[in-house]
C-alpha cells in the first residue's frame, strides 16, 4: 500500500486542491493531507480556523465521492526552522512513502530527508490560488467558481466572507498605508 502526503493551508479549500488530490489517488492507496499554518486564523492570509478548514476538506471529498477512510487528514502548526520542519511534520503524521508539491521549498526539505517528491499537476493555476479567491472575495468578485459547492456552503454558513472583510478592515486613516 503506496500513501502519500500532500501539505497545503487550505485557506479556503478549492478546485485546484481537490484536482490535485484526485491526481494523487492515481498513484497511492491513502493520503495524508497536512493543513500548515495549523495556529493561524482571522487574518488575511488565513481566515479560517484549522477546524473549519478540516470540515470544509472532508465535505469537498465527501461531495466528490472519495472515500474518508482513504484520508487522513493532519493539522501541524508551523514552527519557524525550515531545517526543523520536516521533523515536525513527520512527528505530526503517520508513515509517508511520496510527498507532492509544487512549492521548492517544501521540495528541497523533503529531498533533503530523503523522501521521493512529486510535482502536482497544477489546474487553472493562474486564477485558482487562495489568495486570488480571498482578494475575489473581499472585493465582492466571483470566487465561488473555484469553489467546491460544498465548500461555498460552509463558508456562507460560518459567514467566513463576512469574516476576511472585517478583518481586512483598518482604523488608519486612508491617506496612510500601515
Amino acid at each position: 500500500m503506496k500513501r502519500g502526503l500532500f501539505v497545503g493551508r487550505f485557506q479556503p479549500p478549492h478546485i485546484g486542491h481537490l484536482h490535485a488530490i484526485k491526481n494523487i489517488f492515481k498513484e497511492c492507496d491513502e493520503l495524508v493531507i497536512v493543513i500548515g499554518s495549523a495556529q493561524f486564523s482571522h487574518t488575511f492570509e488565513n481566515p479560517f480556523t484549522v477546524g473549519e478548514r478540516i470540515e470544509m476538506i472532508r465535505i469537498m471529498l465527501r461531495e466528490e465521492g472519495i472515500p474518508l477512510d482513504r484520508v487522513i487528514i493532519v493539522p501541524v502548526p508551523d514552527i519557524g526552522e525550515h531545517s526543523l520542519w520536516v521533523s515536525r511534520v513527520k512527528s505530526f503524521t503517520p508513515r509517508f512513502d511520496v510527498v507532492y508539491s509544487n512549492n521548492p521549498l517544501v521540495q528541497r526539505l523533503f529531498r533533503e530527508a530523503g523522501y521521493e517528491v512529486k510535482p502536482i499537476e497544477l489546474y487553472q493555476r493562474e486564477e485558482i490560488i487562495g489568495t486570488l479567491i480571498r482578494k475575489k472575495m473581499v472585493k465582492d468578485q466571483d470566487w465561488r467558481k473555484h469553489v467546491p459547492s460544498s465548500v461555498i456552503k460552509y463558508i456562507e454558513e460560518i459567514k467566513g466572507v463576512e469574516r476576511l472583510k472585517e478583518i481586512c478592515k483598518t482604523d488608519y486613516p486612508e491617506n496612510i498605508n500601515p
